[in-house]
């Protein structure tokens, strides 16, 4: 089924004062404090692009009229491509899609054992999100904990390709990394130009708050750039701890930060896609933990996604949440939550599917729970349609006083496309709700979910793909552990 459209943004935190306001203070950010980069190549590439540069502190200030520049080559449309057509996403400030959890170290399986992941783990949870509608990127679920932790991407990279034919928001471990996933690709593609031109997946370069960019996230983006991959240029920070305690703070620090590194990318391929990325939260004071579910993380992730089309970027916005089971904690957590991304017009809704506990867990029976709660959030963002066939003026003359519309033509014709019909909420009153069972949503989820698994396998790759990339992953694995971090161009 081909990918659909939405159309988000109706939900506006800021004023076009605040947004001002809040540049001019990016400007003075970017141009006077600078952002420390600690890669002595990209260094260079700032100062011949225009920018002024302190090679001992490693600290990068950028114009306003280079930041100009850069944001003109940027563009706000592209397409993120699927193995086959009907996958494609088409990005543009307007549309709102849907990318996986991330990364997660432990899953909460489904007899109800938390445990450290596994590879088995990683290639179920992709079939899992594969099987569900609302779905839309593909990204690793999981860090699988039995295998080697050095040159992990390798091994997550063939893992996932083997399991959906979505793009894949992947990532990287230093500049080598990404070419050990072109080859990969090659693969599947046949040729690196063909690569270029349609790339099957992205590449998320994870930058530091407070305004710091670390040699390996800079070689990966160098490296991705290089080969036009697009790219997830993300900051995760943390109100009170890494930024200030205030939303407007926090935006200001994020886009300095995130706008450096399109910069960047911009100066060594003009044009490479690029899209302004978040994860950010909130300083748990109780105990100095992430929070990512608080109601001010929306605010900020809704007045981030506002900057970002202010510089005619799209944004990935969204966290996980906080709730450690499947519960109604994690319910009302994750509906505030991709309903106010959602309308705010986040064009990715990141982490919003699976993932638990500040990003720690992955749970198998949430992933079935977030797609419901997603479907039901889009469909009050597709809103209302009004014209003459909806108002039905002629139906409910038609119809008269007293009359019924169950089993009018008006009604059939209607039903479908305006009535959101859930997977496995219960709208059964008390008794047939228990002569049915009387299970809750987390054992229908439970009963879901291994439903998906037992009849969704995705067959993307052909038998001897699947050998060579398997071959490719291992070796990439193998040098990593032999040869540890590797930079392209230095520190």
């Amino acid at each position: 089924m081909p990918i659909r459209r939405l159309k988000g943004g109706q939900l506006k935190v800021l004023s076009a004062d605040d947004i001002a306001q809040i540049h001019e203070a990016v400007l003075a950010v970017m141009g006077d404090v600078g952002v420390r980069v600690e890669h002595k190549g990209a260094l260079e590439i700032y100062r011949d692009s225009g920018c002024e540069v302190d090679f001992e502190k490693q600290v990068v200030r950028i114009p306003e009229q280079v930041l100009s520049k850069s944001l003109s080559t940027a563009p706000s449309e592209f397409t993120l491509h699927g193995k086959t057509p009907e996958y494609d996403v088409h990005v543009t400030l307007d549309d709102v899609y849907t990318i996986g959890g991330s990364s997660a170290l432990s899953v909460l399986d489904l007899d109800g054992v938390r445990r450290p992941a596994t590879l088995q783990d990683l290639s179920d949870l992709t079939r899992l999100l594969d099987g569900l509608e609302n779905l839309h990127i593909m990204h690793a679920l999981v860090v699988p904990q039995d295998i080697p932790q050095p040159g992990f991407d390798r091994i997550l990279w063939a893992t996932v390709m083997k399991n959906t034919n979505r793009n894949y928001y992947s990532q990287g471990q230093w500049g080598v990394s990404i070419r050990d996933q072109i080859e990969m690709a090659k693969v599947i593609q046949g040729s690196e130009d063909e690569i270029r031109r349609h790339p099957l997946f992205t590449i998320v370069i994870c930058m530091m708050s407070p305004l710091i960019h670390s040699t390996e996230r800079v070689d990966e983006l160098i490296e991705s750039a290089g080969y036009g991959i697009p790219l997830y240029i993300e900051v995760d920070a943390m109100m009170g701890g890494t930024t200030p305690m205030t939303v407007a703070g926090t935006l200001v620090e994020e886009c300095a930060n995130v706008l450096t590194g399109i910069c960047l990318a911009q100066f060594v391929n003009p044009g490479n896609p690029c899209i302004f990325a978040i994860a950010s939260g909130l300083m748990n004071m109780a105990n100095g933990n992430y929070c990512g579910a608080g109601p001010e993380v929306a605010l900020l992730h809704a007045a981030t996604a506002q900057m970002a089309h202010f510089y005619k970027l799209p944004f990935q916005g969204g966290t996980g949440i906080d709730a450690t089971l499947p519960d109604a904690q994690a319910g009302y957590e994750r509906a505030l939550q991709v309903l106010t991304d959602s309308l705010a017009g986040v064009n990715f809704v990141h982490l919003s599917i699976g993932m638990m506990e500040q990003m720690l867990l992955a749970s198998y029976e949430q992933a079935v729970i977030d797609d419901e709660i997603l479907g039901a959030a889009f469909r009050i963002v597709r809103g209302v349609e009004v014209n003459r066939e909806t108002i039905g003026l002629d139906v409910i003359r038609e119809v008269g006083i007293g009359g019924n519309y169950l089993a009018h033509e008006h009604t059939v014709t209607h039903l479908r496309p305006n009535v959101w019909f859930p997977k496995i909420t219960n709208r059964d009153q008390w008794t047939p709700w228990m002569a049915s069972g009387g299970k809750d949503m987390r054992q229908r989820a439970n009963d879901r979910a291994r439903q998906i698994l037992a009849e969704h396998h995705p067959k993307p790759l052909t038998d001897d793909q699947e050998r060579e990339i398997d071959r490719l992953a291992a070796e990439g694995q193998q040098r990593a552990l032999d040869q540890g971090p590797y930079s392209m161009s230095g520190e």
